[in-house]
C-alpha cells in the first residue's frame, strides 16, 4: 500500500456526515491558532514593545500595547473562522448563521477591547505629560477622563455590535425614545452629580490626597468620580459625598495651609513676680525666635491677665511643618522649652486651686 493513496483515502472517509480530512483541518486551525496566540504574546511582550519604546514617536507604542493583547486572540478566533467554513453546514442552516453570527459578535468584541485599551494607556501616557505641567489637575482630570472614554467605548461599542450581529439599532433606539423623559427625570440627580464633577475639576478645591473637611466629615480625599467623592475618614471609614453637593458647600481645605496656628495658654502660680514674669515673656519669645521650624512673620508672647488660679501668658506662633507629625513635634518641642524655663527661673505651673476664708465669729463671755 503506498503512502500518498493511503492519506486520500483517509481523508475521504467520512464519520457523521463529515470527511475526516476535514475535520482535521477543522481541528489543526483550532490548534495552530491557539499556538499563534502564545507566539504573539511573546513576540510583543519581550520583542516588539521594548523595540517601540525606544523610538522618538509615542503612538507606536500607545497602539502596541492596546493592541497586543486582542491581537493575540484574534488568531485563535481566525483559526475557528476556517474551521467552521471547512465543515459541512448544508444540512443544517441555523447552525452555520449562529456560528457566523457568534465569530462577529467576537470579532467586534475584540475591536471594542482593543479601543478599551487603547483609552487606558493613552490616559496612562497623558498622565505622565500632565505631571510634569500641572501637577495639582493630575489627580483628577486624568481619571475622569479615563472614565468618559470607558464609558464611551462601551455603550457605542454594544450599539455596534449589536447592529453586527442583526438587530436593527434604529428601532431598538426609537423604541427607547418613548420612555426617555422617565429615563431623563430618573437620571437628574446622577446628571447634577455628573456635572458637580466638573465644576470640581474647573475651581479645582482639592485634589486626591488632600486633607480636607466638608460639614461634619474630615478625612483624604481618595477619589473624584461621576457621581461621588470618596473621602477617608481618620477613623478609616470610607464616606461618599454626591457631586452636587460638594459643589454647593463649602470645603475647607487643611492640605492648602501655607502654615498651621498654634494658640496655647501657660498659667504660672501668683507667687510669681512682676520682675520674673517679665523674664519668663522674653524667654519663652526668645525660644520661638530661635526656632527654625517656627514661622517668624508672627509671634506673640504677652502676660494677657489673671486667671482664677493663675497669672496667665497667652502665645500665638505658626509653625512651617503642615503635616500632623511635624506639627506636633514643633509643638512639643517649644513645649518643653518653656518647662525647661520655668524651672530655671524657680517658678512653677499653676493648676486649679481653691482657696476658702473661714470667718471665725466673736462671741462675748459673761
Amino acid at each position: 500500500m503506498q503512502w500518498p493513496s493511503f492519506l486520500v483515502e483517509w481523508t475521504l472517509f467520512e464519520w457523521g456526515g463529515i470527511k475526516l480530512g476535514n475535520l482535521a483541518f477543522a481541528l489543526t486551525s483550532i490548534l495552530l491558532g491557539l499556538l499563534a496566540r502564545k507566539i504573539s504574546d511573546r513576540l510583543f511582550s519581550r520583542r516588539i514593545i521594548p523595540w517601540l519604546e525606544q523610538t522618538p514617536l509615542a503612538i507606536d507604542d500607545l497602539l502596541a500595547k492596546a493592541g497586543s493583547k486582542p491581537m493575540g486572540f484574534l488568531f485563535p478566533l481566525l483559526g475557528f473562522h476556517l474551521a467552521a467554513a471547512s465543515l459541512p453546514m448544508e444540512a443544517s442552516p441555523g447552525m452555520a448563521q449562529g456560528l457566523q453570527t457568534g465569530l462577529r459578535f467576537f470579532g467586534g468584541l475584540l475591536f471594542v477591547w482593543f479601543l478599551f485599551r487603547l483609552g487606558d494607556v493613552s490616559s496612562s501616557y497623558f498622565q505622565r505629560k500632565v505631571e510634569r505641567s500641572e501637577p495639582l489637575m493630575n489627580a483628577q482630570i486624568i481619571p475622569l477622563i479615563r472614565k468618559v472614554l470607558r464609558s464611551l467605548v462601551c455603550v457605542l461599542g454594544g450599539i455596534w455590535i449589536i447592529q453586527l450581529m442583526g438587530f436593527e439599532v434604529s428601532s431598538l433606539l426609537a423604541g427607547l425614545g418613548i420612555g426617555g423623559l422617565a429615563v431623563a427625570l430618573a437620571l437628574q440627580d446622577t446628571l447634577a452629580n455628573f456635572f458637580g464633577s466638573f465644576f470640581i475639576l474647573i475651581d479645582r478645591p482639592f485634589q486626591t490626597g488632600d486633607w480636607i473637611k466638608v460639614g461634619d466629615v474630615e478625612g483624604i480625599v481618595q477619589d473624584v468620580g461621576f457621581r461621588t467623592t470618596k473621602i477617608r475618614t481618620f477613623l478609616s471609614s470610607m464616606i461618599s459625598i454626591p457631586n452636587k453637593t460638594m459643589a454647593d458647600s463649602t470645603i475647607d481645605n487643611f492640605s492648602r495651609m501655607a502654615k498651621r496656628r498654634v494658640i496655647q495658654t501657660v498659667g504660672v502660680t501668683y507667687s510669681t513676680t512682676a520682675d520674673q514674669m517679665e523674664c519668663l515673656v522674653e524667654r519663652i519669645r526668645r525660644v520661638l525666635e530661635a526656632d527654625q521650624e517656627v514661622d517668624q512673620e508672627v509671634i506673640v508672647v504677652r502676660f494677657s491677665d489673671f486667671g482664677d488660679s493663675s497669672l496667665n501668658l497667652f502665645l500665638l506662633y505658626f509653625t512651617k511643618g503642615l503635616t500632623l507629625a511635624e506639627h506636633l513635634e514643633t509643638k512639643e518641642r517649644i513645649n518643653l522649652a518653656i518647662l525647661r524655663l520655668v524651672d530655671e527661673l524657680n517658678l512653677e505651673i499653676a493648676f486649679p486651686t481653691r482657696t476658702i476664708h473661714i470667718a471665725k465669729e466673736e462671741t462675748e463671755i459673761p
